[in-house]
């Protein structure tokens, strides 16, 4: 719409130049200037159309080109969330390993503190191993006197 008014304008102020010039000359003004006139009317108004339809052109390439521009912007998003899905990821592989092994030493701690009544247990065997033979002969077959 604005580019219709500014066209518009343009050709008014060329046809109001072109009328000064004609009112000049107004006293040898003729039929054949009239036809002159109209053709130059004629003339401008397919200048005008030309024009509007290149800007409509013009309009076309810029929606074509934000049209690019959002198919860019959404690949840049799209590897950005990649690059971050990515990071999270790895971040959690590489804590697995150690929530395993904590989960193991874990596991570890609570054989040592139950090995703590077996520790007991072995020394009132070994204990009565001083007594009894067969018992010590067992011992020392485990390797445990």
């Amino acid at each position: 719409m604005k580019k219709r008014h500014i066209i518009k304008k343009i050709a008014t102020i060329f046809l109001f130049i072109l009328g000064i010039q004609f009112s000049y000359y107004a006293q040898d003004f003729n039929n054949e200037d009239r036809a002159r006139m109209i053709r130059t009317e004629t003339k401008l108004e397919e200048l005008e159309k030309r024009m509007i339809e290149r800007f409509e052109q013009v309009d076309k390439r810029f929606e074509e080109n934000f049209t690019y521009i959002g198919y860019i912007i959404a690949l840049f998003g799209t590897m950005f969330a990649a690059t971050i899905a990515f990071a999270l990821w790895d971040r959690r592989t590489m804590i697995k390993p150690f929530e395993t092994k904590v989960i193991e030493i874990e596991s570890e701690i609570i054989k040592l503190k139950k090995e703590k009544n077996n520790t007991k247990i072995l020394a009132a065997l070994r204990d009565l191993a001083k007594t009894d033979i067969q018992l010590a002969e067992i011992l020392k077959s485990h390797n445990l006197l």
